[in-house]
């Protein structure tokens, strides 16, 4: 049983737990902060995806870099295109896929979620020592460097497996 004391986890079994939940907390109080703008933490978090994707982002690039099921994010998309900061148009290189597009409204929320980001990570690390934060980003970037090295080498195996090639 684990017992949250305010301490900081030692045990290197925690850091998982540790890591998400720190993760939930921070985006759980950044949805809080956006949620009188009318964007549930799906709207702002597409939004965010988007403007990060350079307006060249099929919906299954989307939905791929949230985590999310394509029928999630449709419904998303749909309510977002409701409010006027989405388009979906069809891809000039493929007739089966939509790209997405953010409608000039769009750039004033996006500007309101940076800034409403922006300053609730000033918060939150604003008394954690430079030299820590540091390193805390240095580790973090090694890891998912690795897991994502994992992740891409699994796909790649289940693919070549797929088509008939072995491993060896």
């Amino acid at each position: 049983m684990l017992i949250n004391s305010g301490m900081p986890a030692s045990n290197p079994n925690e850091f998982g737990q540790v890591l998400f939940g720190t993760a939930r907390a921070w985006r759980t109080k950044l949805d809080q902060r956006l949620r009188p703008l009318g964007l549930s933490q799906g709207k702002w978090r597409t939004l965010i995806h988007l403007s990060q994707g350079g307006n060249k982002l099929t919906q299954k690039e989307i939905a791929e870099r949230m985590g999310i099921e394509g029928p999630t994010l449709a419904g998303l998309l749909d309510r977002l295109q409701e409010d006027g900061w989405v388009e979906r148009r069809g891809s000039p290189d493929d007739r089966r896929c939509k790209i997405v597009h953010l409608q000039r409204r769009s750039k004033a929320v996006l500007e309101k979620i940076f800034n409403t980001a922006h300053e609730l990570r000033h918060e939150l690390i604003e008394n954690v020592p430079q030299d820590d934060l540091q390193t805390c980003i240095r580790v973090l970037d090694e890891i998912r460097a690795k897991a994502e090295q994992s992740t891409n080498g699994g796909r790649k195996a289940r693919r070549s497996l797929a088509k008939g090639h072995s491993l060896s």
